[in-house]
Formats: C-alpha cells, structure tokens, sequence
C-alpha cells in the first residue's frame, strides 16, 4: 500500500510541474518556466534543439512577443520507476501577434521523461511532435455578454496584476 501510495503521489507532482508548464508560459513566469526542467534537461521541439537552460530564456522570449497566449494540456499517461518517469501529454496552444490578428492554434503532444531529484520532479528530457494548426480570428477584443464585457487583460510583459503565486 505504500509503494502504491508513494507512486500516486509521485503521479500528482509529475501532473503539476505539466500544468506548471503551461500556467508559467501564459502569464509570462521565466522563474516558474525554469522550475518545470532540469536545467541540464535534452529539450527537442524541432526548431529548437538542446538544453533546457538554453531553452527558456528564448521560449519566454517568443512568447512575450504574442499579445495573447493559451496553453493547455491534458490525458497524461504517466508511469513512474523509481525516481524516474516517462509520461505522455496532449497540449492545445495558440496565440496572437496583436488585436484584431489572426491566431494560430497547435495541437500536439509531448513526450516528456521525467527525474526526481533531491525530492523534486522535473523535466530531464522533452519532444514535442506537432499534430495539427488551424488559423483562426481572435475576436475577444470587447466581447459583450449580458451585463457587460469580459476581462480581456493585456499581459505583454512579466509581473502582470492578476497572476498569483501557486
């Protein structure tokens, strides 16, 4: 029972440093971003290829160029052998270059290999593999429903009000 225990527990902290990932990219957190690797971690998305302290720095730096960005994953498999793990996650992305632009949609997956170090579960390796895109409008801007309009905000730069530590 403990064995089984500790995997469950090992699953959750895998399942957050996968949400960490996206949450951190959205609200522009390079700390946070950082926290999800090992900083000696083999990331590979295709247009970019090396380690993981390499990586964030210009990942952050694409991002912060959209005005608008969403990631989400989810349908992780993930299997735990002792202090290291494998796991398996669809993701959905898009984002927009300014108001009243186009969006561009991803959907892929990410095949991650994980390592618990010191206690702590990060990313130690990382594909992504691009499934499909799709271009759509982005028509939030002002969008109105009954009793006023949405909270659109402008997050273009770290340090953005609405974010909280979690």
């Amino acid at each position: 029972m403990e064995e089984q225990l500790q995997r469950l527990l090992d699953k959750q902290a895998i399942d957050e440093v996968l949400q960490r990932y996206c949450r951190t990219l959205d609200w522009l957190d390079e700390p946070g971003q950082a926290s999800c690797y090992w900083p000696d971690a083999d990331i590979d998305y295709g247009f970019f290829e090396g380690r993981a302290d390499e990586f964030v720095p210009m990942v952050m730096e694409h991002e912060q160029r959209a005005v608008k960005r969403w990631h989400l994953v989810g349908g992780a498999m993930i299997k735990v052998e002792g202090d290291k793990a494998r796991a398996e996650t669809y993701g959905i992305s898009t984002g927009s270059s300014g108001a009243h632009e186009s969006s561009r949609m991803y959907g892929g997956r990410y095949l991650d290999e994980l390592e618990k170090r010191n206690g702590e579960w990060r990313i130690s390796k990382r594909m992504y593999i691009l499934d499909w895109t799709k271009t759509f409008s982005d028509e939030t801007e002002g969008t109105k429903v009954e009793g006023g309009t949405l909270h659109t905000p402008d997050i273009t730069k770290p340090g953005h009000d609405l974010y909280r530590a979690m």
